[in-house]
């Protein structure tokens, strides 16, 4: 599903990735197989990717909950409202009703190993978004400890910004800035534990938090191959770039094309299309142990 198309209910927001509907009371949530690299969408569609994301952050919802509550009110689709009922089987696997809440502005990003955005900074000033860190680390090192450091959350086409936690105070509040830091951290460290168990490092993520009936909730995915770096514990070598079951593939190819990154994205190979939809999967298998 590249896009839905759902008759009868109101299309109210078109990201990315996910379509969200307004059904009153709540949002129905749904993941396609459109994928975002550089912040532009591609013109191609990832095989089952909605599906992957969906079950996979179903999976950490209930493996958090301790932590946090989250936005979900149902994914079973046979429970969903009759204005529903036509789109069962396209909604099925890939969506999920959810509260309504309001975002708040700014991505909650962890970093437990040094990669990405972050080592370009290292390199740069041996800094990561304004964190000062020891000497002589090597790509996809280990970090003495988990960094928060959060973004701005872009419109579409436009590019996330990292920032300091003291622009983060000023975006959401102090306080509120210190509580999804402490969440984020809880969150990250949660599911390090949890995926060391099932063979793979989870380098970085992003979560994503919103308020509902005054309360802080997480929203969004969870801890997806779109939203993490999830590499091989039994091949991890610090030292240079790692086997990873997320969309790092995907980038690398897009790395080797003469694009400036900057919509319309390139069209893509199926070689290369299907390689992505396999690793996905694969985490999907690695975590829920169902395919």
């Amino acid at each position: 599903m590249y896009t839905s198309n759902l008759e009868g209910v109101s299309l109210i927001q078109k990201g990315k990735v996910r379509d969200i509907y307004d059904l009153g009371d709540s949002l129905l949530m749904v993941a396609t197989d459109r994928l975002s690299a550089f912040d532009v969408v591609m013109p191609d569609p990832i095989p089952q990717k909605g599906r992957v994301l969906t079950q996979i952050s179903l999976y950490w919802y209930d493996e958090v909950k301790s932590i946090i509550d989250n936005h979900l009110i149902t994914a079973d689709v046979d429970a969903y409202p009759d204005v529903l009922k036509p789109h069962t089987e396209a909604l099925r696997g890939r969506s999920m009703i959810v509260k309504k809440a309001q975002p708040l502005m700014i991505e909650c990003v962890v970093r437990g190993y040094i990669s990405g955005s972050g080592w370009k900074s290292y390199k740069k000033d041996g800094t990561v978004c304004g964190i000062s860190l020891p000497e002589g680390l090597k790509e996809s090192d280990r970090l003495p400890e988990p960094l928060f450091t959060p973004s701005t959350k872009a419109d579409l086409g436009e590019h996330d910004m990292n920032i300091s936690f003291a622009e983060a105070s000023e975006i959401v509040g102090a306080e509120m800035a210190e509580k999804v830091r402490d969440i984020s951290l809880a969150i990250y460290n949660k599911g390090v534990e949890v995926a060391a168990k099932k063979g793979i490092i989870i380098a970085d993520t992003k979560f994503e938090f919103g308020i509902c009936d005054g309360e802080l909730i997480l929203i969004d995915e969870v801890l997806t191959p779109d939203s993490s770096r999830f590499w091989s514990k039994d091949s991890y070598c610090p030292g240079g770039p790692q086997e990873s079951f997320d969309k790092q593939f995907f980038r690398d190819y897009l790395e080797t094309l003469a694009w400036e990154k900057t919509p319309p994205g390139p069209s893509i190979p199926q070689e290369i299309l299907d390689k992505t939809s396999e690793k996905y999967l694969e985490a999907l298998v690695l975590f829920t142990g169902k395919a």
